[in-house]
Formats: C-alpha cells, structure tokens, sequence
C-alpha cells in the first residue's frame, strides 16, 4: 500500500486535481492560490479554502482569538496572492464536545476581528463533533479581482526579476504566524500603480518550498541571492528559506518594471532577490512539505 508520506504533498495534488469535474464557468481551476470563475464584465470571482489543526498550525492553549484571526487570514493572504478582495467566508468549526465553550467563543471574536478589517462578511458554515479530542476550523473564502487581472503562478517569464515583500523567518517562535497581515493592500497598490507582477503568490510553506512551485507553474528555472534576503533580526537565510508561514507575497516582474517599482512608495516593503531563468533551478533547502514534514 503506497502511503501519503511516500508520495509527499505535491506528488499527491498531482496525481488527484486533473480529475477534478469542472465547468465553462471556470477560468483558473486547481493549482493556483485560488480558483477564479466568471462573474460579470467587471469582475472575476475568487474561491479559497483553508484550514487550521492543532498541533500543524498552531498549539494547544494558543489564545482562542489569535486562532479564529489566523484561520481566516490564511486565506484573505490568498486573495490576495491574486490580486484581489476578499468578500464572503463561511466556516467551518471540528471540535470536541468536551472544549469549553468560551474557546469556540474566544475563536469566532478572532474570526470577527478579521472580518472587520478587510470588510468580509461572515455569512454562516458548519459545526461538527470531533471523536477524539482536538480542533480544526476549515474557511472557504470568495473574493473578486477585475476580470482577466487575476495574477496567476504561472505566468512569469525568464529574465523576470523575482520580489518579495516584508521580512522572512521566525515566524513560529515569534508568533508572527499568528498575527500576520494579509497583504491585500500591497497587492492593490500594485495593481493601481500599474504594477501588476508577472506571477504572484504567497508565502505559507516557506520560500524553500514555495518558489520551485511557482518557476514550475511558470516552466522556469530560477536563481536567488540568498545574502539579498530581507530577514527578521536574528534570522539567518537558512531560517529565511524554510520556516515557512511568513505569509508575505512571493512576486515576479518582468525587468522593465523594475525600476518603477524601486521608486514607487507602497504600503509594505519589497525586496528584489534574484530572478526567474529559462531553466536551471538554484537548489534551496526545502520549507514545510505537508505529509512528509
């Protein structure tokens, strides 16, 4: 019997989503940080799910809040990853009927916080009983972009200079996984100062792991200057590359952009670490690999 940690996350995915049943409808479908369906001739629809489990995202005794705020700023920093705003989120609650109920309400006054910030509306979902003790909270979010605007993982170039925006590493024994911000606002910024990337997403699993996915969806290779990484204080590259849950937007932009985006203000930093190549890619020490990590 071949097991999921045999074949590891992205073995997985590839062999379930070209099965996966699809319609007219829908213009981006698997693979990318959301799916984009037709809305109107101004908009695109985004759709994103996403979930948090004790003991994989976060600990037992973590603040209920901070859970709730990151369950469902996972998936805003998605949304984002394309370019877009986020809008309605429907949730899902696996929890063990021996929990407190102040945890469950300590989580939704996360989720609400959230919600209030980026204009979402909570429009319903789920409660279930979990068997055994633990908690679990599944979002699927929509969203909307401009039609046809939606900034894909596949769709740099060779020669693109390659971005990122913040700071990487030490997410986890910060607790910046916890209380990050979805960078919806940089995106936008972009976009309005007609600097949309080439290719876009964000950074959960670490740039280690992140970034071969996008050069591969691109059908590139890539290189990176690894003493160019913008790191948190006392991080070293290594933390930078594979700690994973930065959830800052890993961006590539063909190089005549460049220099625009050197002298634009924008509301978050933005850092150029290398580029994509026409193949080739830098061996980088892996970030977190679901299945087999």
């Amino acid at each position: 019997m071949e097991t999921l940690s045999q074949l590891g996350e992205d073995a997985v995915l590839r062999r379930l989503l070209p099965h996966l049943t699809t319609n007219g409808s829908l213009l981006v479908g698997a693979g990318d940080d959301c799916a984009v369906a037709a809305r109107d001739a101004e908009w695109d629809t985004l759709l994103k799910t996403d979930a948090v489990v004790e003991g994989v995202h976060f600990t037992r005794g973590t603040e209920p809040e901070r859970i709730g705020r990151k369950a469902l700023a996972r998936a805003v920093s998605d949304v984002a990853a394309m370019g877009g705003i986020p809008e309605h989120a429907l949730v899902t609650l696996l929890v063990h009927p021996q929990r407190a109920v102040e945890l469950v309400e300590g989580i939704y006054r996360g989720l609400e916080r959230l919600a209030a910030e980026f204009g979402i509306s909570l429009a319903g979902g789920e409660t279930t009983a979990l068997p055994h003790d633990g908690l679990a909270i599944s979002v699927a979010l929509t969203g909307r972009v401009e039609h046809g605007k939606a900034v894909l993982r596949s769709s740099g170039r060779p020669g693109d200079i390659l971005y990122v925006s913040g700071r990487l590493g030490g997410s986890f024994k910060s607790g910046r996984h916890l209380d990050f911000t979805p960078r919806v606002e940089l995106a936008r910024a972009l976009a309005e100062r007609g600097l949309r990337p080439s290719a876009m997403m964000d950074l959960s699993d670490g740039l280690g792991t992140d970034l071969p996915r996008l050069a591969a969806a691109s059908r590139c290779g890539f290189a990176v200057d690894e003493s160019a990484l913008p790191l948190h204080d006392g991080c070293t590259p290594r933390q930078g590359i594979c700690d994973g849950e930065d959830y800052e937007l890993l961006m590539s932009f063909p190089p005549e952009l460049a220099e625009k985006l050197s002298a634009a203000t924008l509301p978050t930093p933005v850092t150029r670490i290398g580029e994509l190549t026409a193949q080739g890619a830098q061996n980088l020490p892996s970030g977190w690999l679901h299945f087999t990590a």
